[in-house]
């Protein structure tokens, strides 16, 4: 066990939130991850309304555990996916895409724990005086749409530049991730990739394989030229996107070849033409587990990591 202020914020066990990946984070893989122990998100993702008001229900009736919702502040469905986190009581909000100011009164008033990611020190700060309970602070090693800053840069500027507690995401996935972010100054992380592959993921299993597949750098960055980069799997759907970019195609172009993809390779698993979104940590992923046996290794591999650790403090003693 590894208690921290993230660990008693949100009534968890773990210090581990799992990621709120469109298409992939559904109930099933929050009650899981949430059942283990962990924080298990829902993600809103561009779907309507009542499609979480179900989902919400179906995942309280397989845990009574804490669990969360990710908001994608841009989708053309946010207001009412507030409404709705507000009329059931969701626990926890996590953001992205946008900012969550002006509902941050509404859920704290509700007693909501609200947690945007942010990919800046300027970002976190401004979190902070907003009144949010804490930030992800996501490095562009993670997967889907990513900043500029890497994990091991960001999270202890971030970590010193804030008071409330900062969970670390983007390249974690074993417990080396795990204890390396804690030395970087983060209380608790955010993990998707790894519970991709998870077997209570309902992702195709094309999907997974492909990401198990993996080596270390299959795991690549498109659209930067449209101000919105995303990490994917390179395939077929990222060489011609990369063709049309080299071509001088616009925005609304590239957005329109990559609009629906990921569904194509969530749902469908078509992993040629399809967005197959992961992190960089996709090198690292070899098997598929349950969400249990995946967060018991990540901790349970840190009193190792640790003990090594203190050896370096020891020097000549331990010769």
């Amino acid at each position: 066990m590894v208690n921290t202020r993230v660990t008693k914020l949100l009534d968890i066990e773990y210090p581990i939130i799992q990621g709120g990946m469109a298409w992939v984070a559904t109930h099933e893989l929050a009650a899981a991850v949430s059942e283990a122990g962990g924080l298990g998100i829902i993600a809103s993702g561009n779907a309507p309304g009542e499609y979480l008001r179900e989902e919400i229900k179906k995942l309280r009736e397989k845990t009574d555990k804490p669990f969360g919702v990710n908001i994608m502040l841009m989708s053309p469905y946010a207001e009412d996916i507030v409404d709705i986190v507000c009329d059931e009581r969701v626990p926890v909000v996590t953001t992205g895409a946008g900012n969550p100011g002006k509902y941050i009164d509404r859920f704290k008033k509700l007693g909501i724990k609200v947690i945007p990611v942010v990919p800046t020190v300027s970002l976190a700060q401004r979190m902070e005086k907003y009144g949010v309970d804490a930030v992800i602070a996501e490095g562009t090693e993670a997967g889907g749409h990513v900043g500029e800053l890497t994990t091991m840069s960001l999270i202890p500027q971030i970590s010193d530049a804030v008071e409330i507690p900062v969970i670390a995401a983007g390249g974690i996935g074993d417990s080396r991730g795990l204890v390396a972010a804690f030395a970087l100054g983060a209380e608790g992380v955010q993990v998707g990739t790894r519970f991709v592959c998870s077997t209570e993921a309902k992702v195709h299993d094309n999907y997974k394989d492909e990401i198990i597949k993996a080596k270390d750098r299959d795991a690549i960055v498109t659209g930067r030229s449209t101000g919105h980069p995303v990490r994917v799997l390179r395939n077929k759907l990222t060489r011609q996107y990369a063709e049309l970019e080299k071509s001088g195609a616009g925005p609304e172009e590239l957005e329109s070849l990559g609009a629906g993809k990921l569904r194509l390779a969530v749902v469908d698993g078509d992993v040629d033409y399809g967005s197959v979104m992961c992190g960089q940590i996709a090198g690292l992923v070899n098997d598929i587990k349950s969400c249990k046996e995946i967060i018991e290794d990540m901790f349970n591999g840190t009193e190792y990591l640790i003990n090594q650790l203190s050896l370096l403090k020891g020097g000549e003693d331990n010769e």
